[in-house]
């Protein structure tokens, strides 16, 4: 039970830094203030997210429509397991950059992870509409469909934020990889069994995640980014 006059270090995972805050509790009404302002900050936080969100889903969906642009829905004629070998493609070399020194090809693991998440936009596409014979088909509506999924990506982001307090925050770059390496290995798995799961999350599942922690890691990144440049 919290005493009068107890002084208590409350610490905040925010956006560039760890900020404390000092609340002195001396009573029911200064207790209750305070959990109204904890709740405030967090929610805040939780904002900023959605903010950071929202930039990097914009940055990747310039690329996808200038694809789009260029050589159409292409991809329209892969099926799921193939998407989802891209995105094995993908991860598996951002693990190999993490754990060696040596690039021999002039791609950043952030442009993997801008490829991850389109590529996962791509899978739920493919898994609404099966895959194609050909790609003739409407740029507009392939552009609607991917607002479409995103948004859904971003609202299942924030409530997961709202139940684990953000906790990719404090975690490495590396490890979130390791997390979406883990997950495309059981959308393989999932898809070699034909779908069938017994108490696993479907394919669109893993589609999601793979795009949610590719965005955090985007989002670390972009961090560590305006780190360097406010110390020079």
């Amino acid at each position: 039970m919290l005493k009068n006059s107890i002084i208590q270090n409350i610490y905040f995972s925010n956006t560039y830094t760890l900020l404390p805050y000092t609340l002195k509790l001396s009573g029911s009404k200064t207790l209750q203030h305070t959990k109204i302002r904890i709740f405030e900050r967090l929610r805040e936080f939780m904002s900023e997210t959605s903010v950071q969100f929202e930039k990097i889903i914009s940055q990747c969906r310039e690329l996808f429509s200038k694809k789009l642009q260029d050589y159409g829905p292409a991809w329209r004629v892969l099926r799921p397991s193939s998407i989802t070998d891209q995105i094995y493609i993908k991860i598996n070399r951002i693990r190999t950059l993490q754990m060696t020194d040596k690039k021999m090809v002039d791609e950043s693991e952030e442009g993997e992870f801008v490829a991850i998440i389109n590529y996962s936009i791509i899978g739920l596409i493919q898994l609404e509409k099966g895959f194609s014979n050909d790609f003739n088909e409407n740029n507009e509506e392939i552009l609607k469909l991917y607002d479409q999924y995103a948004t859904e990506a971003r609202q299942l982001m924030e409530r997961k934020n709202h139940d684990y307090g953000e906790a990719w925050r404090d975690m490495r770059i590396s490890s979130i990889t390791d997390l979406i390496y883990q997950k495309v290995l059981r959308t393989k798995q999932i898809e070699d069994n034909q779908g069938v799961t017994v108490v696993s999350e479907g394919l669109d599942a893993n589609y999601f995640d793979m795009l949610n922690y590719s965005v955090f890691c985007l989002i670390k990144f972009s961090e560590q980014e305006n780190k360097v440049e406010s110390k020079n």
